[in-house]
């Protein structure tokens, strides 16, 4: 599928829009199947979309929290995605306990936590053997290095096809991730990027040929929506691709 791809003055602009869209995912989701899950990055772009959505008015018992990824530190160490997301979004909302699926990381090993996850989404998602589960909504972001969740250039987890959770691995750390398939698998994945220094890895990104392993973000081709939300900083090198191909702003 074509991504649909939008360039933003500004990371406020770029919040704004990205809450509009999720917003319209969720309710979309909720008006379709009941209900809506979610899969929420960590880093610094999204957490003021996080404590947006903490303000919005949504049937909040219809929605249900999941990870792409998370460090392998407890909830309430400072790099924890789930600790981010609780304190900007979660925290702040009427939204069921048992609605949220974090990520285990006390378990005797990270291999041991990645197992116990899949367990956690097989269990709701109940997947039949031959398709994966498919999430309503999937926020992913990129790193400098065009990585995205956990999945790092040059690393095991870009080839992992037969689970749907696995060990990442950056510079030695272990990350728990969300893999290729599952997030492909997503109904509707939106990338969020901002600031000059995405420039690089956006160029290699949407490059007409690139190799995926050096750059982990390219082989995110999911079977529904594919969204770019990136400011202007770092969408310059899409600049021509957004004229020819979709619409810059909204």
């Amino acid at each position: 599928m074509t991504p649909i791809v939008e360039i933003l003055p500004d990371k406020t602009a770029l919040i704004e829009r990205a809450l509009e869209v999720v917003v319209i995912q969720m309710r979309a989701a909720i008006a379709d199947r009941g209900l809506c899950t979610i899969a929420l990055a960590g880093g610094g772009t999204p957490k003021p979309l996080y404590a947006a959505i903490a303000q919005q008015d949504l049937p909040w018992d219809k929605i249900h929290i999941f990870w792409g990824d998370e460090r392998y530190v407890p909830s309430d160490h400072p790099d924890s995605n789930e600790g981010m997301a609780r304190a900007a979004w979660l925290s702040h909302v009427p939204i069921p306990a048992e609605n949220i699926y974090p990520v285990p990381t006390t378990a005797e090993s990270p291999a041991v936590s990645a197992a116990q996850y899949e367990q956690t989404l097989r269990a709701f998602f109940k997947p039949t053997s031959d398709k994966n589960p498919s999430l309503d909504i999937i926020l992913l972001g990129i790193g400098d290095d065009a990585h995205t969740a956990s999945l790092f250039p040059h690393t095991e987890a870009l080839n992992v096809r037969d689970r749907l959770v696995t060990v990442g691995d950056k510079d030695g750390q272990p990350r728990i991730t969300l893999t290729v398939p599952l997030i492909n698998q997503g109904r509707a994945v939106i990338f969020l990027a901002a600031g000059a220094n995405k420039q690089g890895a956006l160029t290699q990104i949407f490059a007409p040929e690139a190799d995926a392993q050096t750059y982990p973000a390219r082989l995110i081709q999911p079977q529904g929506e594919l969204w770019w939300l990136v400011d202007a900083a770092a969408g310059k090198p899409l600049a021509s691709y957004v004229n020819l191909d979709t619409k810059s702003g909204h």
